[in-house]
C-alpha cells in the first residue's frame, strides 16, 4: 500500500505525515504523536474511551481514518488544561468523584465537553441520553452525571465555548 501525505492539525499544532492510507485517528494520535490520553477500549467504536473532539463535536477516533479528517483540526484531552488550570470539566469531576479507574474518564470528558457546545444547560435525562455511547465498567454513572450538570454550569458561568 503507498502512503499518502496528509495534514492534519492537532491541539493547535499542526503536523504534515505521510501515512497509510489506512491509519486510524487513534492510532495515529497514540503511536506517531504519543498522546496516549485517547484510549482504545473496544476496537468496535462501542465504548467511546476514544473520544476527541472535531468541531466541538465528540468523534470516535477509532473509527475515522486520519486522511478523512486532511486539513481540518482535532483536540484531545491533553489540550483541555490552560494555564495549569484543569477544564471546567474536568475539575468537576474531580470535584464529585466522577471516574474510578479513569480508563473512560477522558472519553466522558470530551463527550460532556460537546454536549455543552451543543446545549449548554443539559439535564440529567439529557445526560444520559447523549452518554449513550460511552461506557464506563466501574462507575453507577450517577458520579459522572453530577460531574457534567457541574461542569455544564461551570462552563456556562466561565462562558468557556471553544476548545
Amino acid at each position: 500500500m503507498h502512503e499518502i501525505s496528509v495534514k492534519i492539525t492537532i491541539n493547535k499544532k499542526d503536523y504534515e505525515r505521510n501515512i497509510q492510507p489506512n491509519t486510524l485517528l487513534v492510532d495515529f494520535l497514540r503511536e506517531e504523536l504519543g498522546l496516549t490520553g485517547t484510549h482504545i477500549g473496544c476496537d468496535t467504536s462501542q465504548c467511546g474511551a476514544c473520544m476527541v473532539l472535531h468541531n466541538k463535536s465528540a468523534i470516535k477516533s477509532c473509527s475515522i481514518l486520519v486522511a478523512q479528517l486532511n486539513k481540518q483540526e482535532i483536540t484531545t484531552i491533553e489540550n483541555l488544561q490552560k494555564d495549569n488550570e484543569l477544564h471546567p470539566m474536568q475539575n468537576a469531576f474531580r470535584n464529585n468523584h466522577g471516574l474510578q479507574c479513569g480508563f473512560c474518564t477522558p472519553g466522558m470528558i470530551i463527550s460532556a465537553i460537546a454536549l455543552v457546545n451543543e446545549n449548554n444547560n443539559p439535564t440529567e435525562e439529557d445526560i444520559r441520553k447523549y452518554l449513550e455511547g460511552n461506557l464506563c465498567r466501574c462507575t453507577g454513572y450517577q458520579n459522572i452525571i453530577k460531574s457534567i450538570e457541574e461542569g455544564a454550569k461551570d462552563m456556562k458561568e466561565q462562558r468557556i465555548t471553544n476548545v
